[in-house]
């Protein structure tokens, strides 16, 4: 699982209705002709007595073509009001385009070619009654479907919308997860080297160990630290890595006890560095010596992994940089939507991390 972190102009800022794209193809393919053969059987205006079958034929042609085109010119001015008032914004300018425009684009329209099918199949005999009962329904028939129209783009102004809201949170949740990655306590860069620089002048073979040690910890932090996740084994073998380093400079003063019973290392997962996090708090605020050693025990439980030190806090208190727990509390908020478990006494400190299986 890789973070992608994405650059401020890449985020959509809000939802527009232009961008919104409508696929309403076999609507109109199944509604335009039943309008169009509907509606003359509902008004009368054909009477199948008086024509042949090709007249039969051509009518409703007509008249499919007809509902053809006040659906299209209809559809074309609502697409066109979309882009210039908006329901949300002016919502009572938005009623009133509609009313003033469906219908002078379609009562005239729709009289217009009445008028003509009346020349063409009934000698210009025109029955003014039908024409406006034809066109009373079809008009009836318009408003209801500008609504259904309306009422489809409300609902994918809204999806949109949620959608949106969605990645920019995403987008920002990613900023704030890979800022809170990239930060390494800057005391831990500066003891290792110092300690390596000592032992480079004391005790070179134990200046070896130590460097090939670091540079395991160090290639596991670059390797993963574009990483949401990691196995709980890697971050195990990472902690040995970086366990030996302490046990390196601080010798018994600092010991470690694994316990982690029965749980699968292969079966789940960690946010990386997690575990490293809580053995330096341990170290950072607690006073140690070889004879009363500071003990970090790592116990695995059914869903969960807890580390616990002995606690000796040291008198003076000592700088923080802001990193540790609150890190690491805001990085399993963020990535897991768990809270970290906190307990701490006179004798011990706890912290249980859940683990997510996979």
């Amino acid at each position: 699982m890789e973070i992608k972190v994405i650059k401020p102009e890449e985020i959509p800022t809000e939802p527009t209705s232009k961008a919104i794209k409508l696929n309403d193809i076999g609507f109109r393919l199944i509604l335009i002709p039943f309008f169009g053969i509907t509606i003359p059987l509902i008004t009368s205006m054909l009477d199948h007595t008086q024509y042949n079958l090709w007249q039969i034929k051509l009518s409703y042609l007509y008249t499919i073509g007809l509902a053809w085109v006040v659906w299209e010119g209809n559809r074309f001015l609502l697409f066109t009001l979309r882009n210039y008032f908006d329901w949300f914004e002016k919502p009572l300018r938005k009623i009133l385009a509609l009313l003033l425009v469906i219908p002078f684009y379609t009562i005239p329209v729709t009289i217009l070619l009445l008028v003509v099918w009346y020349n063409l199949f009934k000698g210009g005999n025109i029955n003014w009654s039908e024409v406006k009962l034809t066109t009373l329904i079809i008009m009836i028939c318009v408003l209801f479907i500008v609504h259904v129209y309306e009422t489809v783009f409300l609902v994918k102004e809204a999806e949109s919308e949620k959608i949106i809201r969605a990645n920019i949170e995403k987008a920002k949740l990613e900023v704030e997860i890979e800022a809170l990655k990239t930060q390494i306590d800057p005391h831990f860069v500066f003891n290792s080297l110092n300690t390596l620089s000592h032992f480079i002048e004391e005790n070179p073979p134990k200046a070896k160990i130590f460097n090939e040690h670091l540079s395991d910890v160090y290639r596991y932090l670059l390797h993963h630290k574009n990483r949401e996740l990691v196995w709980l084994w890697e971050e195990m073998d990472f902690i040995k890595n970086y366990f030996t380093l302490l046990k390196l400079r601080f010798e018994e003063a600092v010991k470690l006890e694994l316990d982690l019973g029965d749980l699968d290392t292969k079966r789940y997962m960690i946010p990386p560095i997690s575990l490293q996090i809580l053995i330096e708090n341990a170290i950072k605020h607690n006073k140690f010596s070889d004879r009363a050693p500071l003990v970090i025990r790592i116990n695995g439980f059914p869903g969960a992994i807890e580390v616990l030190n002995t606690r000796l806090p040291k008198s003076r208190k000592t700088y923080s940089s802001g990193i540790g727990l609150e890190n690491l509390q805001s990085r399993y908020l963020i990535l897991t939507g768990h809270n970290i478990e906190i307990r701490s006494s006179a004798e011990d400190f706890r912290v249980k991390l859940p683990i997510l299986k996979v």
